[in-house]
């Protein structure tokens, strides 16, 4: 039958077939970057911020227009978050409108506020148009799928903006309301 002893005559494992053996020896691979790798790779990145920094003068340039057009001091277009929510009051909107994109930072609750946001601000751009007397298509080309083209548009067009509800503004400062 079976002999189960440790070992036969000769030193050999009888049970050696259940032993099994492993090879803990590995290798590993490495793809340094040489220098012209690298080189390029910064060039790019630094190429795709200097491109982002240009659209970012180029919006803040285009809101600073359509803020002085609707007679709301220019220099408010400089500041983030505050800029949303002047361009939503331009809009006839509540200026909180704005800040609930910052919901979007809150785990779970963040999806819901993402959603509000972007309803919220398809509501006040087809509002912006109005009160800039451009039609709804204008509006959701221009405003909404190409915003800054839209901003610049009615920055440094002819359009004239007329407060939502009340008279057309000839631009400038806002006079104080008391």
């Amino acid at each position: 039958m079976y002999n189960f002893a440790i070992s036969n005559k000769e030193g050999e494992h009888k049970l050696g077939f259940l032993a099994q053996t492993y090879d803990y020896t590995y290798t590993t691979t490495s793809s340094d970057l040489n220098r012209g790798e690298a080189t390029g790779l910064l060039a790019l990145i630094g190429a795709y911020f200097a491109f982002v920094f240009v659209v970012w003068i180029v919006a803040v340039i285009a809101l600073w227009k359509v803020f002085v057009k609707a007679g709301v001091e220019g220099w408010k277009s400089l500041i983030p978050f505050y800029n949303g929510w002047v361009l939503m009051e331009i809009a006839g909107k509540p200026g909180w409108w704005a800040l609930v994109g910052l919901g979007g930072i809150i785990p779970v609750l963040g999806f819901i506020a993402s959603i509000a946001s972007i309803v919220l601000w398809i509501l006040a751009a087809l509002e912006l148009g109005k009160a800039f007397g451009k039609d709804t298509t204008f509006s959701v080309v221009a405003l909404i799928i190409f915003s800054l083209v839209g901003l610049l548009i009615l920055g440094f067009g002819d359009a004239k903006y007329t407060k939502p509800g009340g008279a057309a503004s000839s631009g400038g400062a806002k006079a104080p309301v008391n």
